[in-house]
């Protein structure tokens, strides 16, 4: 039952400021993120962060496997991941951190290097943290400019990359 109000103009502030923290995790044109997170405004702000970049991005639903999140890690060729530390799930927490961290493991092992976890506290879960790799949303994006850069991209530049079950 927790809602949040926001403005376009507040939205356009955090998209900004996304950007921003993308860019200082090294995240260039053309880069894939991965966005594995649950239905919280962070995923449109993140959406729309790699679409001000031109870095393509690929929304996993938080529902799947770490062999799923892998293999689309994998796949896209993501060097960056866009979680939460969980979710609620019929007013419960749920975890998604760690299947991202056994995702991260599974693709390393198929020599794919995630370099940054960028985590949402969410549910205020305890979560493994590896320091050389995973960084807090709020201390990274909060701590942003507001202004950024707006680039334009060709129309033929690829805005993300969708995957289907393999039903279609």
């Amino acid at each position: 039952d927790d809602t949040r109000d926001i403005t376009y103009a507040k939205l356009k502030d955090e998209v900004s400021k996304a950007a921003n923290a993308l860019t200082d995790l090294g995240v260039e044109k053309g880069d894939r993120v991965a966005i594995y997170m649950p239905m919280i405004p962070e995923v449109v702000v993140a959406m729309l962060a790699c679409a001000r970049l031109g870095a393509p991005h690929t929304v996993v639903f938080g529902g799947f496997s770490a062999d799923a999140l892998a293999s689309r890690i994998t796949d896209c060729d993501a060097h960056v991941v866009i979680t939460s530390d969980g979710g609620y799930r019929r007013g419960a927490a749920s975890a998604l951190k760690p299947a991202v961290d056994e995702a991260v493991e599974k693709a390393a092992g198929e020599g794919h290097e995630v370099r940054k976890v960028l985590v949402v506290r969410r549910t205020g879960e305890e979560v493994e943290w590896n320091d050389d790799r995973d960084v807090w949303w709020h201390e990274l994006v909060d701590s942003q400019s507001a202004e950024h850069e707006l680039e334009f991209f060709d129309s033929e530049h690829p805005l993300y990359v969708m995957y289907t079950s393999g039903t279609t």
